[in-house]
């Protein structure tokens, strides 16, 4: 099995079109960047006008702790597709060169190799990941410097002293670890329905899409499929932002999602060892 992830990483990794990911998040994340430096001050008066009112605000609000939330906020709905650009080509890849075929040839079971595809697609996911926590946290707190993160929600203003954020960053990104797998797992189980990358990207994009917009319309008649959704549980990671932190909650979320993970793969495996591979 070890042989066989990393001969799907090197599949994944030959391919120019891996880096785009990383890339559209190093710009993304500079963009934001530069923005804030260049017209922070005037981001955070508008945002604080009626808090300013009436409390004195002082001190280095705009720091890197606060930058790497509006980034993470910003890249929010892209990462899904970043992730889908290599899990999405996981089956339907080597079915558009046709080599499928020729693959199920080797001494392997198909059961090995959806599970190959799968772990290469959490391991490209998880350097993703860290590439973002390097280029977001690590360059944002360079620049910017640390100090309290003030998070600013729709009804309310957190206060957390810069001690007390490390380690919630930390949290959030292993928690975003787990989201990401569920994306990859879709991805990969849409893969198995076709002959090539574009439709597995595009649907699993449109299904994040559809039910992120379910989540967020707040209309009574949907809350009773949202707690079900994978979406609502995507965002879970705010969680860790708040005071206190609803442990349970984003403990339950992060179950859910593993069980969509769960759920995805065992799809993929039973319908992959059914398939009739004609390429």
């Amino acid at each position: 099995m070890k042989q066989l992830v990393q001969q799907e990483l090197y599949k994944i990794f030959r391919r120019p079109r891996t880096y785009i990911s990383f890339g559209i998040i190093a710009a993304v994340t500079l963009i934001v960047e530069a923005a804030l430096y260049a017209d922070g001050k005037t981001f955070i008066d508008f945002a604080l006008a009626s808090l300013t009112e009436q409390f004195d605000i002082q001190g280095n609000i705009i720091n890197g702790y606060l930058v790497t939330y509006i980034i993470l906020q910003s890249l929010i709905v892209n990462i899904p597709l970043l992730v889908a650009l290599v899990a999405g080509d996981a089956l339907a890849g080597e079915a558009n060169i046709g080599t499928l075929r020729l693959l199920l040839t080797k001494p392997i079971t198909r059961s090995k190799l959806v599970w190959a595809k799968f772990l290469a697609s959490v391991v490209y996911t998880l350097l993703l990941l860290l590439w973002l926590a390097i280029i977001s946290l690590g360059l944002s707190l360079i620049i910017f410097g640390t100090g309290d993160m003030v998070n600013m929600k729709s009804d309310a203003m957190v206060l957390i002293l810069k001690d007390d954020v490390p380690w919630r960053y930390f949290a959030a990104f292993g928690f975003a670890a787990i989201a990401m797998t569920a994306v990859a797992a879709l991805s990969v189980l849409l893969s198995v329905f076709a002959e090539n990358s574009i439709g597995p990207i595009v649907s699993t994009m449109g299904i994040i899409l559809f039910f992120t917009i379910i989540t967020n319309l707040g209309l009574p008649s949907f809350e009773v499929i949202k707690p079900y959704l994978m979406t609502t549980h995507m965002i879970a990671w705010k969680g860790f932002f708040s005071d206190p932190v609803p442990f349970g909650a984003i403990a339950f979320s992060g179950f859910v999602l593993m069980v969509y993970t769960v759920v995805f793969i065992a799809s993929t495996i039973i319908i992959f060892n059914k398939k009739d591979i004609k390429s």
